[in-house]
């Protein structure tokens, strides 16, 4: 298998079945907040900064 062979053989795959994982991989990613339980986590997340603040005023 020369040069010109492996490039067509990996821009095939990276158009099927890349493509298919790229999708796939978004659509994943930003369903992810969504998730039952997720708002939780993101409000946990959202306020962290904030903790150290709440300790200092006494």
């Amino acid at each position: 298998m020369n040069q010109t062979e492996t490039y067509q053989a990996l821009r095939q795959f990276a158009d099927s079945w890349g493509l298919l994982a790229m999708t796939i991989s978004f659509v994943v990613l930003c369903a992810w907040p969504f998730r039952p339980g997720g708002r939780k986590n993101s409000d946990e997340a959202a306020t962290m900064i904030f903790e150290e603040d709440d300790h200092v005023r006494t």
